[in-house]
């Protein structure tokens, strides 16, 4: 793992800490997010085939019925990937990461269950409604602990990378749930009933290959150090560094994590053994300070400019797209639109993060991306793909590098603004903060998207090539964005992130519980230095 490029380290590090069990930690809780891509992607197909229109008689439904079903099954798989990241803020801090990734895909995996087995008693799409609202929970949760889980058991010179199998397992399960429908599609019957219940069934494989893989997970030693278990968070330390647990970069980890544990008590008023209500207010009115308020701004416009940079549309809308430049095909190029993203993902966020950092390549991404779309823009504006009339030699050349430009927009896309934000926002925020900041980025993807899906429609009935100068224009102002406003992180350890966000801590030194907490501190770190000098 040596041979990874990677940030400056934040102190010398030895080069076990580099080793398989942090990436095989990282990769397992990541492998839930299979999920969230693969529900993404394989829903609107499914739902269309022959056999689940007969079975749950939409085939009889009209048009209007039809369509307030369909966008029924989005918006309520939407809502519960809402309230499931919301949800999730309780049981981080109360029950730890490893519990909350246990309780999501257990939901998750029941709500698969139900989509699967749907019978179809009276034609209902009760089970079906069930399962979709379950499911949706359960990657909300998925969603909301994966990156601030990662983060407290990275080494800050690979926290980018290791945050990033979010979204490289994200893209992947996208482009599977894509061919898996893309097979059906042209190797099955239709009529089938199998057409519809295979595509449900596969969302059972990551999140069984997560419940197997379980016991891999171990408990973020950071919840356990706020949990007062340092014990356990030495052992976990020592398990992910693959270092004994008296050693001096150990103890380091303990050191910093306990210093910010400490300054965070003493700040809110010392709350040393603080129920879950004294961590809400507590963590409320940290959260409302200045220095902190930028961070959770940060975070909902960054995902405000990914929702709003046309990305969207090209994921949910794709045939439209490719159909509108006089593709014919249009799900194979789909298909091979999604690979170039997932590809694109994996390759940045496994070796190139942590060299060129967070802020230059959303900045990049994102104007190479508006180029793209501009030029989809003027391309629609002036060869009017598909009006009835036989291409020109021109309109056909416009429509290759049409086709061109959706590719480059993909590979770009996938290292920019599309994952970026969520190792932002899983890195800036203290230990007293992430049960909070973990839901409020997962709730804030769900609520741009949810907005952004609903309102694409009417967009493009109403503005047409227009669409895309606006997510064009988005992409420009996203880029000035992140020059002004997005600090850069790679390879800082989360304690830092307070000074590089201007946030000083108040210390209310008269409350008992802190003080008591920081003369413990002061007490093991002299008792470990004593034993360091005799040894």
């Amino acid at each position: 793992m040596t041979a990874f490029a990677r940030a400056k380290e934040d102190r010398l590090t030895p080069p076990e800490v580099y080793n398989w069990r942090v990436y095989a930690m990282a990769l397992v809780i990541s492998m839930g997010v299979l999920t969230y891509g693969y529900d993404s992607s394989f829903i609107g197909t499914t739902i269309t085939q022959k056999s689940f229109l007969r079975d749950f008689g939409m085939d009889k439904m009209s048009k209007k019925e039809l369509n307030d079903v369909s966008s029924n099954l989005t918006s309520i798989y939407s809502a519960g990937g809402f309230f499931g990241a919301l949800f999730a803020f309780f049981s981080l801090e109360s029950l730890g990461r490893r519990m909350t990734v246990i309780i999501s895909d257990v939901v998750f995996i029941i709500g698969a269950l139900f989509c699967t087995i749907g019978t179809v008693p009276s034609h209902s799409l009760g089970l079906i409604y069930t399962g979709r609202l379950l499911t949706g929970l359960g990657v909300g949760g998925i969603a909301a602990v994966c990156p601030i889980y990662i983060v407290e058991i990275a080494p800050p010179a690979i926290r980018g990378r290791l945050t990033g199998f979010f979204e490289s397992f994200y893209q992947t399960g996208a482009v599977i749930g894509f061919w898996i429908n893309y097979g059906i599609v042209h190797n099955l019957d239709t009529n089938d009933s199998n057409a519809w219940r295979i595509p449900m069934a596969v969302q059972l494989i990551p999140a069984g290959l997560l419940a197997l893989m379980v016991p891999i997970l171990k408990e973020s030693p950071t919840w356990l150090l706020k949990r007062g278990r340092e014990e356990e968070a030495y052992q976990v330390y020592s398990f992910i560094r693959m270092l004994p647990t008296d050693h001096e970069y150990i103890a380091e980890d303990v050191y910093h994590v306990k210093e910010d544990i400490s300054k965070e008590r003493a700040a809110l008023a010392g709350f040393a053994n603080a129920t879950l209500g004294q961590v809400m207010k507590g963590a409320a009115k940290e959260a409302s300070l200045k220095g902190m308020r930028n961070r959770f701004l940060l975070v909902f416009l960054m995902f405000m400019w990914q929702a709003w940079s046309g990305a969207a549309a090209i994921n949910y809308y794709s045939p439209t797209i490719f159909t509108s430049i006089g593709l014919t095909d249009v799900t194979l190029w789909t298909g091979i639109y999604g690979v170039i993203k997932a590809a694109g993902s994996i390759i940045f966020f496994t070796w190139f993060i942590d060299n060129f950092g967070r802020k230059w390549p959303w900045i990049v991404s994102s104007l190479a991306c508006a180029f793209c779309q501009y030029y989809l823009a003027v391309y629609i504006a002036v060869g009017h793909p598909n009006t009835g009339v036989s291409p020109t030699a021109s309109t056909i050349a416009g429509g290759k590098g049409a086709t061109a430009m959706i590719m480059v927009f993909g590979a770009f896309w996938s290292w920019g603004a599309n994952g970026l934000p969520w190792i932002i926002s899983a890195e800036i925020f203290p230990s007293s903060l992430r049960s909070i900041s973990g839901p409020f980025a997962a709730m804030s993807v769900w609520l741009w998207t949810y907005a952004v899906t609903r309102a694409l429609p009417s967009m493009y009935t109403s503005m047409g090539w227009g669409v895309y100068v606006l997510f064009a224009t988005c992409l420009v102002c996203a880029s000035i964005y992140a020059f002004l406003f997005i600090h850069e992180t790679k390879g800082l350890r989360v304690d830092q992130m307070d000074e590089l966000f201007g946030f000083e801590r108040v210390h209310h030194v008269s409350a008992p519980t802190a003080k008591t907490f920081e003369d413990e501190h002061d007490m093991e770190t002299k008792a470990g230095v004593d034993k360091n000098e005799v040894a």
